[in-house]
């Protein structure tokens, strides 16, 4: 199967080299006259198109879009409307509402609708997941998630659009709940209106609550996902891909009680192939993928009203 390539910038050149290697690419569009010329020197057998239309023209059966973010509504729309499943790069769409309407569509039409939750398909992501569902950390009380360095600054986007939205994603699939609270705080400290700095703590149902600390202006890179429970705690170290069991916890006595710690998970895959080949599975299959338009409309809804908060102070 075969797929087409909307959008070859920074990101989008990632898409096309694991695409190429599955032996799935079917053709690249780019407004690029440079970026065009470099990769039909890379690709010699696949088509290059200047508009993305001609692409979706093409007998291929489906289509990765890799543009700007405020693009993505409208283009995911007309690759459906033209028959195609459609890969997403994160976030489906700026708004709730579209974000919906896509997946509807996508339903109507019998296409797969996939988003780029990257995150998910780093196999230690789904080994805590695993682990959580066993209960080796007892019941969840809270997750934590951390993605801080210095830079690359956003001028249109906030800290959490750019760098939280895999986070939100997953603590949205460990969690298996739509969350009942959200709540925003945030600081533009180098541009009006762009937060570079932003804490995000959500609350759901059972009990459970969350919190991302997204930050461009930090002074160390820390990527990391800590969950506390009640008999255990686990820390995801992401810059490692390492997973730290901490048997560690508050007894009914309200005393500590420290049984030492070791590394449960440890090792790397590379998430954009695993990815696509869960892209590619899906279609085949005709199956929902792990990150489907359905999931995607709630990641984007606790985003829209994060910015809403984040907008009123």
């Amino acid at each position: 199967m075969k797929v087409g390539l909307i959008g070859a910038g920074g990101w989008g050149r990632n898409l096309a080299r694991v695409l190429a290697e599955l032996g799935a690419l079917g053709g690249i569009a780019d407004i690029g006259p440079e970026a065009r010329e470099e990769l039909r020197q890379r690709y010699p057998g696949v088509a290059i198109h200047t508009d993305h239309r001609a692409l979706l023209a093409a007998e291929v059966p489906a289509v990765a879009i890799a543009t700007p973010a405020a693009t993505h509504f409208a283009l995911a729309r007309e690759a459906l409307d033209a028959g195609k499943h459609v890969f997403v790069e994160k976030p489906l769409a700026l708004r709730r509402e579209e974000a919906a309407e896509l997946a509807d569509l996508a339903d109507r039409a019998g296409r797969i609708l996939m988003v780029g939750h990257l995150l998910l398909y780093q196999p230690a992501v789904r080994w805590i997941g695993e682990f959580l569902c066993s209960g080796g950390v007892g019941s969840v009380w809270s997750l934590h998630q951390e993605r801080l360095n210095l830079g690359t600054v956003r001028t249109v986007e906030n800290a959490l659009w750019s760098l939280g939205v895999h986070d939100v994603a997953v603590l949205l699939h460990l969690v298996g709940e739509r969350p009942t609270a959200v709540r925003a705080v945030g600081q533009a400290t180098l541009q009006p209106g762009v937060e570079d700095d932003v804490h995000l703590h959500l609350a759901f149902p059972d009990g459970v609550h969350a919190h991302i600390h997204a930050s461009w202006l930090w002074p160390e890179k820390r990527r990391r996902l800590t969950v506390v429970g009640s008999k255990a705690m686990l820390v995801y170290d992401e810059l490692l891909q390492q997973v730290t069991l901490h048997r560690r916890a508050i007894g009914p006595d309200l005393k500590p009680v420290d049984r030492g710690s070791e590394v449960v998970f440890g090792g790397a895959a590379e998430p954009l192939r695993l990815e696509m080949e869960e892209f590619l599975a899906a279609v085949r299959e005709g199956r929902r993928p792990l990150t489907d338009g359905r999931g995607a409309v709630e990641v984007v809804g606790v985003l829209e009203e994060a910015s809403r908060q984040l907008g009123e102070g």
